[in-house]
């Protein structure tokens, strides 16, 4: 599983495949990857605390801030093993998956923000995962991403699938609309449909399946008949969805 969010518990409910198979205390879950320490990504770990066994693969700056909440203490260590992992390095998961996190430009976690401090943080607070099978098949999985570089642009271009962070429509969209009080930008999110964003930045990368993910509730794009929707998937990407299935 990539992330913990918050509603991790109806998302066991809903599908058969996360559900224990062999008694209560049984999961199907056999490790967890975080790409950054944000709630979005930590709180439903706390859906995972029944005793049952897993990995805990994060970087050493996420660790850290998990280690620094006592809340978190109740994953019980006898059963939860927190694994560090280093940047561009490949490590191998339960199922024969091998996995890669890599530095992507974002910024620190809400809660760990400072005033005055610099908050885009550690090369390590906002990471990107490739995963890949012993058949070839790889995909890219980045929830956040502040901005483009050429490297990450490069490292994605002509791969079999990417789901890439589709936060917000354009970069005031929240303050246009009187929901918030920041910038994507300012919250760590490049946008869909500015001029340097995501739509742009990705149209000459021949990357064969390109889906949206953490997308805001204010982005239009989540209605089936939103003309940004339209605009979307007439640069080839698709919007995810609950329940949704890909096979490589």
């Amino acid at each position: 599983m990539v992330n913990a969010s918050p509603d991790l518990r109806q998302q066991i409910e809903a599908r058969p495949i996360l559900q224990p198979r062999r008694g209560l205390r049984d999961s199907p879950i056999a490790a967890v990857i975080l790409t950054g320490g944000e709630v979005d990504a930590v709180a439903g770990l706390l859906h995972l605390r029944e005793s049952q066994r897993f990995t805990l693969f994060a970087t050493g700056r996420v660790h850290e801030a998990l280690q620094a909440n006592p809340i978190f203490n109740a994953l019980n260590p006898a059963f939860v093993h927190r694994q560090s992992v280093h940047l561009d390095r490949p490590f191998d998961l339960p199922g024969g998956i091998v996995a890669e996190l890599f530095a992507v430009p974002g910024k620190v976690a809400l809660y760990l923000e400072r005033e005055g401090n610099d908050l885009a943080g550690d090369v390590e607070d906002t990471v990107g995962l490739r995963l890949s099978s012993r058949t070839g098949a790889a995909c890219y999985f980045i929830p956040g991403c502040e901005h483009l570089p050429a490297g990450i642009a490069e490292r994605l271009r002509g791969s079999d699938l990417v789901f890439f962070d589709g936060t917000l429509w354009t970069n005031d969209e929240m303050i246009r609309e009187g929901s918030g009080t920041k910038t994507g930008q300012r919250m760590g999110h490049m946008s869909v449909a500015d001029p340097r964003g995501t739509i742009e930045s990705f149209r000459d990368l021949d990357v064969r399946r390109k889906v949206f993910i953490h997308i805001n509730n204010s982005n239009p794009i989540l209605l089936d008949d939103s003309p940004e929707r339209a605009i979307a998937a007439r640069a080839g990407w698709e919007v995810a969805y609950d329940g949704m299935e890909i096979v490589l």
